[in-house]
């Protein structure tokens, strides 16, 4: 019970005497930032995965060539959750004569379970959102469906031995898709006339889907159940694969809100380290005291950890609820912005916030307070006398250790977490070598300025090692502070430009070879633009290595998916725009024609490819094999026309295949998109413009939880900032004393630490602005794949702001040291 004893006068006294000041700031900062962004970016992280949900109509959606087992519907309804009924198929229907392919879509009452259905009056016109699905013996239909059988609103159409009256032009289905297979106009009627059309028969080709959606944790455990139970041939399907270009603008958004997250985590890392240095400078004479009175090592360490452990609960108790309340605040204030309604908060960053502010103190405390119990009495009597520094950089290695575990939890992004913490590493070692080289510099220069700036220089050289921590500290801080106030709104801008106004929101795909010219003509002649026509082939693959493919065992339903359907070829002559090779290199001009290909990432990682490996496929029946020559990584969310498998040109020429084109259509233009239906019927026409609202909206989410995590990231700055400052003031009120006492005016002193924080400052600016230009390219090329172009504001913001936010800091956080009375600090001393 002493050291416990001990813990809790020592830390009501210090917390009284403003000696805890720094590391409390910096642990209450730590876990305002945490349980913020956990609250509230966990909050937005939910709604953008419902918002992504609306891609499969559900939040799991089972799929099967045979009607789905009752039984899967009966343990959904047990587990609370909501359902629904698809059954699709690709069918004739008529009006009169005329006849035109479709995909019939018979759906249950509720459907969907997330996402809206739209409809329209007139084909290609206004849209707007309906609750409701067709009432049987009703039929709403594509606007293709309209243009091309010349059908109004009330039409009789006969699909099968049924006749529907049409009510709605049908103009979007969350589940619509984003793929460029299965684009058949859609027929949506309601699953009670489906039985009147008499279609569905013995051997019919009718693709059944069961919809789940509701709580998350039932989720999960329907999930889990469909798993184990789930028959052949049948396929689960959840948000995370149902969309690769919403797949890539989520992980890109999470990983923009984690780069936020690491910025505030690092910093507070930062100002805990310099917390912890001032909390043993200013305890060490007390440790020292209470050896010569008795105490042990073992004493002095167990009251230590049991003060910092107090400290740590009550960081936690008021960063929570300061973070609690700021989430709250936030998510009012912006309520007019978030368009859906956010769920509740959870208590998961709780746990995870309590754990960080611990493995802080191991990693960033415990070294120093290891110090700490070695202290040796004589120092009562002896005040030079030191505790023997730690062997073998356990210090370093605690550090580093606790700072990647603490960063990884955080994102579980470990390319992400590696780039963040090498760059800080990389700009801790060149501020180091900067700053012992500006303390050789200082004592050379100093002879040459006026007295304010030759005490500040003295101040600089003399102080060596401490001055070289706080220009790692300065620097560290204003990189990051850098890094998200400035690199932050150029990454997101690139975004941004990445997926601009005029971005194609219209695929033109089946166009036929001898339909190309005409095409291009009729786009030219109506002021549609002059968009490239990408050739396209189908082909399955047959074997990998020489395996056939019904003899590998696909490691996931996604590999399967590779193996058993159908995928679209091209060929070209360059690398697609929006394609960056990771491995491999494109083919030259002399190897047109050869047999090699290019896979996408995704590919290659679903079936486990290598550079080399042959793959040979079937082309309407003909046989082809072909090398993997390189490895692309795609920007699926570019909008643009990519593909898994890219070609050199000529191997494909004797294939018979058609092409594919992108275009973008202002509102007042999708009007001629009917026009075009009738005069190239065997077009088909997908338009994406929702799902680029969805993307959009995602982009705007994640730009409005990164600006909110900043107050944090700058908060934690402050506090690095003040931490280094404080971590020097008590020399500088002896000096102050001192030189007060020989003469010096209080203004003449005040000049002299201004000049030294100033080249401190300037030092740490230009090299953090440096380091967050570097850091910024390395996230940009390896993380974001997204242009970078370096920002001379960068250098300019990084250079003013150190000198004079630096410079001007320390001089108001050490005004109060100079205006002390001499005789009192003398007096102590």
């Amino acid at each position: 019970m002493q050291p416990l004893r001990f813990a809790l006068r020592n830390l009501w006294r210090d917390l009284k005497s403003g000696e805890l000041v720094v590391l409390a700031l910096a642990l209450t900062v730590a876990v305002a930032s945490l349980t913020a962004v956990g609250f509230f970016t966990g909050r937005i992280a939910q709604g953008v995965r419902a918002q992504a949900a609306e891609v499969l109509a559900a939040d799991l959606r089972l799929e099967s060539p045979a009607p789905i087992a009752r039984g899967d519907f009966e343990e959904a309804r047990r587990l609370g959750l909501r359902t629904a009924e698809v059954e699709s198929f690709p069918t004739a229907i008529f009006n009169g004569e005329d006849s035109q392919l479709a995909a019939l879509i018979a759906v249950t009452p509720g459907y969907p379970l997330r996402g809206h259905l739209k409809i329209a009056d007139t084909p290609f016109g206004s849209a707007r959102v309906t609750e409701g699905v067709p009432a049987a013996g009703e039929a709403w239909a594509d606007a293709r469906i309209f243009a091309q059988l010349k059908l109004e609103r009330g039409a009789a159409l006969r699909i099968g031995a049924g006749t529907f009256r049409l009510t709605q032009v049908l103009d979007y289905r969350p589940d619509q898709g984003t793929g460029f297979v299965n684009l058949a106009p859609a027929v949506l009627i309601n699953a009670a006339s489906l039985p009147a059309t008499a279609l569905v028969q013995p051997g019919s080709r009718v693709t059944y889907a069961a919809l789940f959606a509701g709580a998350p944790a039932a989720v999960m455990q329907m999930r889990a159940y469909l798993e184990s139970h789930k028959g052949a041939g049948e396929r689960l399907r959840e948000v995370d694969e149902s969309s690769r270009q919403l797949n890539s603008a989520i992980d890109r958004a999470s990983r923009f809100l984690s780069l936020a997250s690491l910025a505030s985590v690092l910093l507070a890392a930062v100002a805990v380290a310099m917390g912890a240095r001032r909390y043993v400078a200013r305890h060490i004479d007390t440790v020292a005291l209470l050896k010569c009175m008795g105490a042990s090592q073992g004493f002095v360490l167990a009251m230590t950890l049991i003060e910092l452990s107090l400290l740590s609960l009550l960081a936690v108790g008021a960063g929570s609820l300061i973070g609690d309340l700021a989430q709250r605040g936030l998510a009012w204030l912006l309520r007019g912005l978030i368009r859906t309604e956010l769920p509740p908060a959870t208590l998961e960053p709780l746990p995870i916030a309590l754990v960080t502010v611990l493995a802080m103190l191991i990693g960033f405390a415990l070294p120093s307070i290891l110090r700490l119990r070695s202290t040796p009495p004589v120092r009562v009597l002896r005040r030079t006398a030191e505790a023997p520094a730690l062997r073998f950089g356990i210090a370093y290695v605690l550090a580093l250790g606790a700072l990647f575990a603490i960063l990884w939890s955080l994102t579980r992004d470990t390319e992400l977490v590696v780039s963040v913490l090498a760059g800080a590493l990389g700009m801790g070692l060149v501020l180091s070598l900067a700053g012992f080289g500006l303390v050789r510099l200082t004592g050379r220069l100093r002879g040459g300025v006026g007295v304010a700036w030759r005490y500040g220089l003295a101040n600089v050289s003399r102080r060596g090692a401490a001055s070289v921590v706080q220009i790692v500290a300065f620097g560290l801080g204003l990189m990051m502070l850098l890094l998200l106030a400035v690199v932050r709104g150029d990454l997101l801008a690139d975004w941004r430009r990445s997926l601009p106004a005029d971005v194609p929101n219209n695929f033109l795909v089946n166009i036929r070879p001898e339909e190309r010219a005409p095409l291009e003509a009729y786009l030219a002649a109506h002021g549609l633009g002059q968009p490239h026509l990408y050739p396209m082939v189908r082909a399955r693959i047959t074997a990998i290595d020489g395996v056939p493919a019904e003899r590998l065992r696909p490691p996931s339903d996604r590999a399967r998916g590779f193996l058993e359907r159908e995928q679209n070829l091209t060929w070209s002559e360059q690398l697609p725009e929006d394609n960056q090779l990771i491995a491999g290199r494109w083919w030259t001009p002399a190897e047109y024609g050869a047999r090699l290909v290019s896979v996408s990432s995704e590919y290659q990682e679903a079936l486990g490819l290598k550079l080399g490996d042959t793959l040979d496929f079937d082309i309407a029946g003909e046989p082809l094999s072909a090398r993997v020559a390189s490895i692309r990584k795609v920007r699926w969310d570019s909008f643009r026309p990519n593909f898994f498998l890219v070609f050199p040109p000529h191997l494909l020429d004797g294939a018979a295949g058609t092409y594919m084109t992108s275009l973008y259509l202002t509102p007042a233009q999708r009007p001629q998109l009917a026009d075009l239906v009738r005069r190239f019927p065997t077009i088909s026409v997908f338009d994406v413009d929702a799902i680029l609202k969805q993307i959009r909206e995602i982009m705007d989410r994640a730009s409005l939880a990164v600006q909110y995590v900043f107050l944090f990231t700058l908060a934690a700055g402050i506090v690095v900032l003040l931490a280094a400052v404080q971590s020097t003031r008590d020399e500088r009120r002896y000096e102050s004393a001192m030189l007060r006492t020989l003469g010096a005016s209080r203004a003449t002193v005040l000049k002299g630490v201004a000049a030294e924080f100033s080249a401190l400052g300037f030092l740490a600016g230009t090299l953090g602005a440096f380091g967050a230009s570097a850091v910024g390219w390395l996230l940009a090329r390896r993380l974001f794949s997204l242009p970078y172009e370096l920002d001379p504001w960068v250098w300019l913001i990084g250079l003013v702001c150190g000198t004079v936010l630096v410079g001007v800091a320390g001089t108001l956080a050490t005004q109060r040291v100079v205006r002390a009375p001499p005789v009192m600090t003398l007096r102590d001393e």
